[in-house]
């Protein structure tokens, strides 16, 4: 009798959930509590058949937050190339002589979001194998390449100093922040701090307290109301904590730190100045210029969700796109709409692109459109293996590394994530257990706990991994 009870119990409702398909199993999770006072778009298509599995509310628009890195990495593959470099050049005008320049050295900034401390090292370390111990004239920043809009439409004013939300330049240094790490030493007394890249451009004030309950909440912050670089360090510090913050502006820290480091190695500086003027390519010597490969900026902006990377793609876009200098995120925006228009057949008028990286709040469009960038680069194999490649894998890196683990989506799902404010969202590929390469969108929408979408868009990952 009871084997009866067991049976009737436990094994027919598994039997019950097995005779499900996994369309069904997608529709009962859209019964979950927190989608009664949210929204979510979904679409499923089967790259090997061609095939559209799944949709759910496809063409409504959402804010896509980061997905929207989708977007411009698949244009500026198209566009740029794989192969393409963001380059930073070293010139200068006039005559070496014995070891004075007699002439302007200039620097060109070409919005490498990768270029770190060492890169700059490396920079004054190619003025230094010139021969050059002193610069005559003037040290020339040339910042043509974009406008001087430092953040993109939408994005919101008190994410400062945040670092996923730097001061936008052709010229940035460690992605326009500093480094700050401070460690606990005696009981009440000063923490030690640490600041990469060193420079006096900012200044550090410590009033915290190691090991010292009374001293408060341990907290990192810059003078960031007033446009101060004061860094702010107080409260009770029990473990080394490390916070990253935005410097401003990005380009008067970047020449600032470079002309110290250049004065460090012996080289005498004298006045420097930004220029908003294209430097003329035929009054001038190429000293050294520092190559970004394109995949090391798309790897960035897509494992680790960099916004920085994202924009300076779409700057490069927009560069290409108008053939010109003193670019704008308009310009970068309409390379993005006219490859829709030309490539997806998609109006953009149907949509809103306000930047590269989805920051900002007034980009909206459907989990429909986006799939489509996800099957243009799945059949077009030069922009899809270096995209594959740069996305987070399930369970493994990236901002998925913590995510899917011990499921039938470990390692099976490279997707890009995306959260802001009231937005969750998940776009990618799945390999499936029949072998077939699924695309998917997820766009969670006006949902205050993200991690229940999260969990949500999980799920939905676990069912297509065991399609068959």
């Amino acid at each position: 009798m009871k084997n009866v009870l067991f049976f009737i119990f436990c094994v027919l409702p598994m039997f019950g959930m097995n005779a499900q398909t996994w369309e069904q199993r997608i529709d009962t999770l859209l019964h979950e509590e927190f989608l009664k006072t949210s929204e979510v778009g979904i679409t499923v298509f089967d790259l090997t058949t061609g095939e559209s599995l799944y949709r759910h509310q496809s063409e409504k628009l959402y804010r896509p937050a980061s997905v929207e890195k989708l977007v411009t990495s698949v244009t500026a593959l198209a566009r740029l190339g794989s192969d393409y470099t963001l380059d930073t050049r070293l010139c200068y005008s006039g005559k070496i002589e014995n070891d004075t320049l007699k002439g302007n050295l200039y620097l060109v900034g070409g919005f490498d979001p990768e270029l770190m401390d060492e890169d700059l090292d490396s920079l004054v370390r190619m003025v230094a194998a010139s021969g050059i111990r002193c610069i005559a004239d003037t040290l020339v920043a040339d910042i043509s390449m974009t406008d001087s809009v430092y953040w993109g439409p939408g994005w919101s004013w008190d994410d400062s100093p945040n670092s996923f939300q730097p001061y936008l330049s052709p010229l940035m240094l460690q992605r326009g922040c500093v480094e700050v790490k401070v460690s606990p030493v005696v009981k009440d007394s000063l923490p030690a701090v640490e600041c990469v890249p060193a420079s006096s451009y900012y200044r550090v004030e410590n009033r915290a307290k190691a090991h010292s309950p009374s001293a408060g909440k341990l907290a990192i912050t810059r003078d960031w109301m007033f446009h101060n670089n004061r860094i702010l360090i107080s409260g009770n510090v029990t473990r080394a904590t490390t916070k990253k913050l935005s410097v401003y502006p990005s380009q008067d820290f970047f020449v600032h730190t470079f002309v110290e480091r250049l004065n460090r190695e012996g080289i005498a500086t004298g006045e420097w100045t930004f220029s908003s003027t294209p430097t003329p390519n035929d009054s001038i010597t190429e000293l050294f210029t520092l190559h970004r490969p394109i995949g090391e900026v798309l790897e960035e902006a897509l494992k680790e969700s960099d916004n920085l990377c994202a924009e300076s793609l779409l700057f490069h876009l927009a560069a290409r796109h108008t053939e010109g200098r003193r670019v704008s995120v308009e310009d970068g925006t309409d390379a993005v709409k006219d490859f829709m228009k030309k490539e997806l057949g998609f109006d953009p008028a149907d949509y809103r692109i306000a930047d590269g990286s989805g920051v900002s709040l007034y980009n909206y469009l459907s989990p429909e459109l986006l799939l489509e960038y996800l099957k243009y680069a799945y059949y077009h194999r030069d922009i899809f293996i270096p995209l594959y490649d740069s996305l987070p894998i399930a369970g493994i890196d990236g901002t998925l590394q913590n995510r899917m683990k011990r499921t039938t989506a470990h390692r099976n799902v490279r997707a890009k994530t995306g959260s802001v404010t009231g937005v969750s969202s998940l776009a990618g590929y799945v390999k499936a257990a029949n072998g077939h390469q699924l695309a998917f969108v997820i766009i969670n929408q006006n949902v205050l706990k993200l991690k229940k979408a999260r969990d949500f868009q999980d799920k939905v990952c676990v069912i297509l991994s065991q399609y068959k």
